[in-house]
């Protein structure tokens, strides 16, 4: 047989090399090995070169190596949170070694382990890894380099760790709950959007820790205060139901066509872990039906609470939703239900009065702002009074200068100075903290002769600055030097002159 046609059979089909020769035995038949090792070769050569080409560093090329001499490491943690493994590789700073004794940081790769390595944005699993000769690694993060090896980072504490050691692999069982919780409410999450904004709806990216939940979607509009409200609603009632989550091992093609759906950002091989949340009417759908091979509660009601903290874009037409769920949850609004009892003692009333008050205030202080600009304008105008236009060059004008006034009020000023006039131009400054801010107006039908944008710039010039900008019959500016105000009307003046 020949050997393409042989890898073709293992690497399109999944039939191995050996039970290949065994069939062909019977026919009195071989097969051309250095064709298949050839095929096998260009393979993994071409799988090198996708990886460089993701951007991956060229240091990454050792997790090829290691994944080539030992294959992929098998997960046990669907079902355990703790097992034996053996020490297939060690590595200290991207380089592989056969040993490492205390203290030191390490990259160790077993045959099986429980510790679920970050993919599908599930964050990886954190624990312990250790011997009966005292060894003690604290494992910080697990990753899974290639899509098929756990790599536990951890710190060696106590002992030593060789190739070829029997370890004991225990994961942080309550971190693993408390993802395990946010990552199926992250599925509830999906359902809910789904049902309350539309079909269109689909996951972008999502990020699972321990302590919250992060979801991505496509989604053209913010969520209002009732889609919010409506969408935690149906979550928590799937969440008191309880329902069992049950898990099916099915074909890719097979999972889509019984209506489960395929997250952003997985890769999928040849069998897939489904997913199903919660029973609707028709006995045999589901709230929730997903492809996914992250760990999930065994049941709804282990994440006890779900809350959405915060809802914001992040991309056009992408929503980004964050959670809390379980004690976290309840600590967070604990923590806002203390914040609101603050707040309402230092108004001296009760909680339930809290909003109506601030409201009060809100408005009192809008009004006093209001006042307090009102008669600071009046004092700049120096209880009212209001210069007179001079004739430059057969123009009317108005320049004035004002102390401490807020630069927007020129506007105001200028447009009651137009008004006055009928025609002519009006140059307005102010200087607060030694910095000016010069306004020019120019009533509409001077526009086509001078443009205020032309005239404000020299001022502006004058004051050290540079620039200004506005429209023909309105510009602003400023600049660093307010001891030069009287300098920057009479530069306006000079171009009227001119």
């Amino acid at each position: 047989l020949p050997g393409d046609v042989a890898f073709k059979l293992y690497d399109t089909y999944g039939f191995p090399y050996d039970l290949t020769e065994d069939a062909l035995r019977t026919q009195g038949l071989g097969i051309d090995r250095a064709g298949f090792d050839d095929g096998m070769a260009r393979q993994k050569a071409m799988a090198r070169a996708a990886w460089k080409g993701s951007g991956a560093k060229a240091s990454d090329d050792v997790w090829f190596d290691i994944s080539e001499r030992v294959g992929s490491t098998e997960f046990t943690g669907y079902s355990s949170t703790e097992g034996v493994g053996e020490v297939q590789a060690i590595l200290v700073d991207g380089v592989e070694i056969q040993h490492v004794v205390a203290p030191a940081n390490a990259v160790i790769i077993t045959n099986q382990t429980p510790f679920y390595g970050e993919s599908g944005g599930q964050m990886g699993d954190a624990g312990l890894i250790s011997n009966d000769n005292g060894l003690r690694a604290v494992v910080a993060d697990t990753s899974k380099p290639l899509g098929r090896l756990h790599a536990h980072m951890a710190k060696i504490e106590t002992g030593k760790i060789s190739v070829g050691d029997s370890v004991t692999l225990v994961i942080d069982a309550a971190r693993r709950d408390q993802i395990r919780a946010n990552h199926s409410a992250t599925h509830l999450l999906h359902a809910a959007l789904r049902n309350r904004l539309g079909g269109h709806v689909s996951q972008k990216g999502s990020l699972v820790s321990p302590d919250r939940l992060r979801f991505d979607f496509s989604h053209g509009a913010a969520l209002s205060t009732d889609d919010i409200a409506a969408i935690e609603t149906e979550v928590n009632a799937e969440i008191q139901a309880n329902q069992a989550v049950t898990t099916r091992l099915m074909t890719p093609d097979d999972a889509v066509a019984a209506g489960a759906l395929a997250l952003f950002g997985e890769k999928y091989g040849d069998e897939v872990r489904v997913l199903s949340m919660g029973p609707k009417a028709d006995a045999n759908a589901h709230y929730s039906v997903e492809l996914c091979g992250g760990t999930h509660v065994n049941a709804l009601g282990d994440i006890a609470l779900f809350k959405i903290i915060s809802e914001g874009a992040v991309a056009s037409g992408i929503r980004r939703v964050e959670a809390m769920t379980g004690e976290a949850a309840r600590l967070w609004l604990t923590d806002r239900e203390d914040k609101l009892k603050g707040i309402a003692a230092s108004l001296k009333v009760n909680p339930d009065e809290a909003p109506a008050r601030v409201a009060a205030l809100a408005e009192t202080v809008r009004r006093l702002e209001k006042e307090l600009a009102e008669a600071k304008k009046a004092a700049a105008l120096g209880g009212g009074a209001a210069a007179e236009p001079e004739d430059v060059g057969g123009i009317k004008f108005i320049g004035q200068g004002f102390d401490g006034l807020d630069p927007k009020d020129l506007r105001g000023l200028a447009n009651d100075a137009k008004a006055r006039m009928g025609s002519g131009i009006v140059a307005l400054l102010t200087v607060n903290d030694g910095r000016a801010s010069i306004l020019v107006g120019v009533t509409d039908d001077l526009t086509s002769r001078l443009s205020a944008v032309d005239l404000v710039r020299v001022g502006v010039e004058a004051l050290g600055g540079q620039g200004g900008g506005g429209k023909p019959d309105m510009a602003q500016g400023g600049g660093p030097d307010g001891t030069k105000a009287a300098d920057a009307i009479t530069a306006v003046k000079a171009m009227l002159s001119a």
